[in-house]
């Protein structure tokens, strides 16, 4: 189904009502003219749904009506409403107040739409994947698989996989077809960012542990809880807010603060808590998280001021976006510290 027919079809989907839409002949976006009765409003279609692409629609003339994506996160959402923007996702969700001065006619849609299925299942798109994504995007690796093996520590195997994959996905390209001169390039990074974001939410693994913690100086709390894994032989890195705190500092508090460790089950996180001299509790400030690629602790800096293990900026990106409102801020701000949108 094309672009243009998704977004018709969202938009059915929450109005219950036939539909015409057309694309618009003029417009270098996309964007579909659609018919309602004696109404016509001007919808456009986000390849994602992320705030930097509400805010680019927004200050577009002239103004999308009512924004489409396959999902739209809570700050998309939040920048929409605000704006006065109606908007609509594959999920059913919806939030749309439309009037038409000339007719009089009147549109209004609120509904929470079906959460979509946790886990991205499309072939491809697997936790070695994710890795060698992280490595491109933070320029850790070059698209070539002895270069992602390098950076990553993944398999031969898995990073040819992965490179094919994300080739035939549209983010990798090749000027040659085979043999040695056939190196590749990514097409749009930023493209490519949503991409991995969207895969790395719904390829996060449900196990975490929270702990309790007194952390006034969460930075140095964390250099502090890395000591400690140091002298246990347990690998880990900050992620989300922690890391955001030196990666891309922004006055806004961000919860909860999350860090990644050595380990696949909840006894393993226990022994990360019991090693820091901390206690699991309901509703603690601290979240240990398993590793979330093969790759471990291979993809991940060291700040050279404050000290702190983080995860490349990329993962950092992918976490900050799934806790909120504040987090989505956090996370456009890092991106737009580190790189540039196409």
């Amino acid at each position: 189904m094309s672009w243009d027919e998704r977004a018709v079809s969202a938009l059915q989907a929450v109005m219950r009502c036939a539909l015409r839409g057309t694309r618009h002949p003029e417009s270098p976006h996309r964007d579909v003219i659609v018919s309602f009765d004696d109404a016509e409003f001007l919808v456009r279609w986000l390849p994602v749904g992320f705030p930097h692409q509400v805010a680019a629609a927004l200050h577009d003339q002239p103004k999308p009506e009512i924004l489409v994506a396959p999902s739209m996160s809570p700050g998309a959402r939040a920048a929409a409403h605000d704006a006065g923007v109606g908007w609509v996702d594959e999920s059913g969700a919806a939030d749309i107040y439309y009037r038409n001065p000339s007719t009089g006619t009147t549109i209004v849609i609120e509904t929470k739409g079906t959460p979509p299925v946790p886990l991205d299942t499309r072939p491809g798109w697997r936790p070695a994947a994710l890795a060698a994504c992280e490595a491109l995007l933070a320029g850790a690796a070059e698209p070539t698989v002895s270069s992602v093996v390098k950076a990553t520590g993944i398999s031969m195997g898995s990073a040819a996989a992965a490179l094919k994959f994300l080739e035939k996905d549209g983010h990798l390209e090749s000027a040659v077809a085979r043999g040695p001169g056939s190196a590749r390039r990514v097409v749009d990074r930023g493209a490519l960012l949503d991409a991995y974001a969207i895969a790395a939410e719904r390829l996060r693994s449900p196990l975490s542990l929270r702990v309790g913690i007194l952390w006034r100086h969460p930075v140095a709390d964390a250099v502090e809880f890395g000591m400690a894994m140091a002298r246990n032989g347990i690998a880990w890195a900050a992620t989300g807010a922690l890391s955001a705190r030196v990666l891309a500092p922004l006055q806004t508090e961000v919860s909860p603060l999350e860090i990644y460790v050595a380990g696949r089950t909840p006894s393993d996180l226990g022994r990360v808590a019991f090693a820091a001299g901390l206690k699991p509790i309901d509703g603690g400030r601290l979240l240990l998280r398993p590793f979330p690629t093969p790759a471990g602790d291979k993809l991940t800096m060291v700040d050279k001021v404050h000290g702190l293990r983080s995860m490349l900026w990329p993962r950092v990106y992918a976490d900050l976006r799934t806790t909120g409102v504040r987090g989505e801020d956090a996370a456009q701000h890092l991106r737009e510290e580190q790189m540039f949108d196409d």
